[in-house]
């Protein structure tokens, strides 16, 4: 795409397809427009009130969850190189990338369009550091205000299409019709904003740090709330996954990420790049309208290792 006709979409809110640079992959981003939203549910559980109101600012969101075939790239040299046109830039193979797993990380579930499963929250983040060095564009994890902005398209209802979960079986893969497996990315309903498997189908990471009582912090119509990161445990998850119940694919549900996820990892220290018993763990990308500074970029990608135990 030229950097003219980026402009007009960026300006017009236009969905945009990005080119992974010097290979033959790409992917769709949706455009999120700005907007002011109620978060929260006063149904839902403790972790999910008070409701508050929050404003957010334009940003794109991936049309699916990142897929194996976008994700190998990053994860196996051999596999960048064979779908690369051309030498891999060094700026490209100097960003560090993930131990090779010691398991089936598709753990039998299918590869080809499917969700990446069981990355860590600081593997997903280095896969947008992957993907910055590759395209000089700036793509980060949704923060959880995001995501659930996101995933109302509009809606102040359960779900983004109602409060009836009889009809979640056409927007999603969960307990009820998944037969305890991911499915290929796409083949359900999207939501208004043209997005598709926000619920079900994996859980996906969001930028922050999980904190029970983080609602009650927020100002009432603050801007972009997030709960930066800190420690190694605990972060968001959004929108529940194929082995869930209804109720916790809801747009307002919270998940916490858990040591116990790496439980029979034989490593130690365990390993920062994978959760070899969360295989229903997947992420999805953001891309803000108004980009960070480089030094902010930088510094988002580049935080120190926090080893697990």
């Amino acid at each position: 795409m030229s950097a003219s006709s980026f402009c007009f979409s960026q300006q017009k809110g236009k969905p945009f397809v990005q080119e992974i640079n010097g290979t033959k992959l790409s992917f769709s981003m949706q455009p999120v427009p700005a907007g002011e939203f109620l978060m929260g549910s006063k149904k839902g559980k403790a972790d999910e009130q008070p409701v508050h109101k929050v404003k957010i600012s334009a940003f794109w969101m991936s049309t699916y969850e990142l897929t194996w075939d976008l994700y190998e790239a990053f994860l196996y040299k051999d596999y960048e190189t064979s779908n690369s046109i051309g030498a891999v830039p060094a700026n490209v193979d100097a960003v560090t990338r993930p131990t090779k797993p010691y398991l089936d990380m598709t753990f039998g579930m299918g590869k080809e369009n499917h969700p990446a499963l069981a990355m860590t929250h600081y593997n997903a983040i280095q896969y947008c550091k992957w993907l910055y060095a590759r395209t000089g564009v700036f793509y980060r994890l949704p923060t959880e205000a995001e995501w659930e902005y996101a995933s109302r398209a509009g809606s102040n209802t359960e779900y983004a299409f109602g409060d009836d979960e009889k009809l979640l079986t056409e927007y999603a893969w969960f307990k009820a019709n998944s037969g305890g497996k991911s499915h290929e990315v796409g083949k359900k309903k999207p939501n208004q904003w043209g997005i598709y498997d926000l619920y079900g189908n994996v859980g996906e990471w969001t930028y922050d740090q999980y904190q029970p009582d983080f609602y009650a912090s927020v100002k009432d119509g603050q801007p972009d709330p997030v709960n930066n990161p800190d420690k190694l445990y605990a972060h968001v998850i959004r929108g529940g996954s194929y082995e869930d119940e209804a109720k916790d694919l809801r747009s307002a549900a919270r998940l916490a990420s858990d040591p116990s996820w790496k439980q029979i990892d034989p490593q130690i220290p365990k390993s920062n790049w994978w959760f070899p018993e969360a295989p229903f763990i997947g992420m999805r990308l953001v891309r803000p309208v108004v980009p960070p500074s480089a030094e902010e970029i930088q510094k988002y990608y580049d935080k120190p290792v926090i080893p697990d135990y």
